[in-house]
């Protein structure tokens, strides 16, 4: 979550036919290619009742395809009220457990490993067991104030550290930090080879093997959510209200709320139906969308 704040670049092909006068039969006729490329883009599919306060973060459980939300209830993400919730919604947007986690203060960034959802909530990261939806630890990080996205790979939680601009890892039980000295870092994610991407106020970056991180794309700043579609291709959003379909060949903006003046917070996604999934924060409720391309 951001308060200041794959599409997979497809072509189809146009044939058509010219036809010369009286050439020989080799020459008769001959075809052409035209490559016609296709802007990506988001076709609402439904949207949720608004009753999931201050939704912050959406996340799909491909193992399942179970869709959690977190909900931070109230306008301030930074306040220890233990109103915030985890809730559990259907594939056609309905509430199917509001409550299903309660107890929480401003829950962020969401990811699962080991049987567990892992979610952050300001200074700490909060481990919730699947399978009873009870927390079953918390791990305090030292000098943090806001904790936001989540991800997991091979067991390991790595999870953002916006105000810091640190990335934390958790592995077998212990929190350290990763990386450090990135402005407003906000979303992470990890491609299947293990390669880490981030947003933060530079763009999109990703980590190389030494530990040095690459600007990967400079227009889509200060970024909220994040999403890999494979062939260096992403979905991010921003807060502010802007959803973009990220390439090695630019950027384009999908989706744009903001005259609405909802927001769209951190996004999930499910791969095999291509459906993003965006939080709207204050507007309380998760909107789907079909990736189209």
């Amino acid at each position: 979550m951001k308060l200041k704040i794959g599409l997979i670049g497809l072509t189809t092909s146009l044939l058509f036919a010219q036809c010369g006068p009286e050439k020989s039969s080799e020459t008769t006729e001959n075809t052409m290619e035209t490559e016609i490329a296709k802007t990506p883009s988001l076709t609402k599919l439904w949207e949720s009742p608004e009753t999931l306060e201050t939704v912050e973060s959406v996340l799909f459980d491909e193992a399942t395809g179970t869709i959690y939300t977190s909900n931070i209830f109230g306008q301030n993400p930074l306040e220890k009220d233990g109103n915030g919730t985890i809730s559990i919604i259907g594939k056609d947007g309905s509430i199917i457990t509001q409550d299903w986690v309660t107890g929480l203060n401003a829950p962020k960034g969401m990811g699962i490993a080991n049987g567990h959802l892992y979610v952050t909530d300001i200074d700490e990261l909060v481990e919730i067991d699947l399978a009873t939806a009870e927390i079953t630890q918390k791990f305090p990080v030292e000098g943090a104030s806001f904790l936001n996205d989540v991800a997991t790979y091979e067991g390991k939680v790595y999870f953002t550290d916006m105000n810091t601009g640190k990335v934390h890892l958790l592995e077998n039980g212990a929190v350290s930090t990763l990386s450090e000295g990135h402005e407003s870092i906000n979303g992470i994610a990890i491609a299947k080879d293990g390669t880490i991407y981030a947003l933060d106020g530079s763009g999109l970056i990703k980590w190389n093997s030494d530990g040095s991180t690459s600007l990967v794309n400079d227009q889509v700043t200060g970024g909220d959510g994040l999403v890999i579609l494979g062939d260096d291709n992403f979905v991010a959003s921003r807060w502010i209200g802007e959803v973009w379909f990220i390439s090695k060949d630019g950027q384009t903006l999908m989706l744009d709320t903001k005259a609405e003046e909802s927001n769209t917070a951190d996004i999930g996604y499910n791969p095999e139906e291509m459906i993003v999934y965006v939080p709207t924060f204050y507007k309380n409720k998760v909107v789907a969308y079909k990736l189209d391309f």
